[in-house]
């Protein structure tokens, strides 16, 4: 828990209203984005340069794809933070909160991409890489070894680098496989609260599912950060987000982030209100109290995220420099 942060009693605690009343909606349903959703276009050298270099490396950037309202903050400075896509940009499963394009079977993975990711990483100097992916529940191992030589690619040619993985729902052999490879922190958003899960994740997904994902990293590395993320504004009430923290707490996940579902297109599911910023503080602060070593929590944050990651990043360092001294 953050000493400078009082505890707070998770079911008293009041919030502010969220904005989205019928009131304030459009005749056909919808509600006007709030000005806190507006943000600058990205720019400047550093971003110029990155994005030049994806695009000759051929790398598939969430951060691009996605249009995440931050990568014109990730993208600059000199230890700059990148969501990189692996197996593909196809995936096997239908979430009604996302507009990556679904198939039953998705085409092989190139086998030089880890490789590629590798030596791309090195090229960019970043000081934090996240490596995600789409659910590929047509392979074998769901990707996992993909995943896992991805991960070893980075630590033979970027060794400062640290390395977090956002990962599908893996158990069993498959998160064994992931986790031999040691990423430094292990990501998986359980996205919505329990109640939302039928509603807006894939049928194969599930609450109690993910944090078997989170707590199982734990069990086969008790050093790895795990780290989970979930979006607001699509009618969870405060009591469903309270439990949902409190379970991933009891999963033992280290970092939490928590943004606003902003909907892709019109055949996605729409958003029911627009969380204030004022409410995302209070919950952040809630976070806190409940002994999660981080919480980002606002409107445009989202589960890659350059603030949490350079206190994640910290933390890692800390401990590589523990153990090596440790080994002396």
């Amino acid at each position: 828990m953050d000493p400078e942060t009082p505890p707070l009693e998770p079911r008293a605690a009041r919030l502010p209203e969220a904005s989205g009343s019928p009131a304030s909606r459009r005749k056909d349903g919808s509600t006007p984005k709030p000005s806190w959703l507006k943000v600058p276009l990205p720019g400047g050298e550093g971003y110029a340069r990155l994005k030049t270099l994806t695009q000759e490396l051929g790398l598939h950037t969430v951060c691009q794809e996605a249009r995440c309202p931050n990568i014109g903050e990730c993208w600059k400075g000199d230890h700059a933070t990148m969501t990189l896509m692996v197996l593909g940009d196809e995936c096997t499963r239908r979430c009604r909160f996302c507009a990556v394009k679904t198939v039953d079977r998705a085409a092989p993975p190139d086998p030089a991409e880890p490789e590629h990711v590798g030596t791309a990483v090195a090229a960019m100097n970043l000081g934090y890489v996240v490596i995600t992916s789409v659910d590929r529940d047509d392979l074998p191992d769901g990707g996992s070894g993909h995943y896992a030589e991805c991960i070893r690619s980075i630590r033979a040619r970027a060794p400062r680098t640290v390395v977090e993985t956002l990962i599908p729902d893996y158990r069993g052999t498959d998160l064994a496989t992931l986790m031999a490879a040691r990423p430094d922190v292990l990501a998986h958003n359980v996205e919505v609260v329990d109640r939302l899960q039928r509603k807006i994740r894939d049928p194969r997904c599930s609450f109690a599912r993910s944090l078997e994902t989170l707590a199982g990293a734990k069990q086969h590395d008790p050093d790895v950060f795990t780290k989970s993320s979930l979006m607001l504004g699509l009618g969870e009430t405060h009591d469903e987000v309270v439990d949902a923290l409190t379970r991933l707490r009891a999963a033992g996940v280290d970092f939490l982030t928590l943004g606003q579902y902003l909907r892709p297109t019109k055949n996605h599911a729409p958003v029911r209100e627009y969380v204030t910023p004022e409410r995302f503080d209070e919950l952040e602060r809630l976070g806190r109290a409940m002994g999660f070593q981080y919480v980002a929590s606002g409107p445009l944050v989202r589960s890659s995220y350059k603030a949490g990651e350079f206190f994640a990043a910290r933390l890692v360092r800390e401990r590589r420099a523990r153990r090596s001294e440790e080994t002396r």
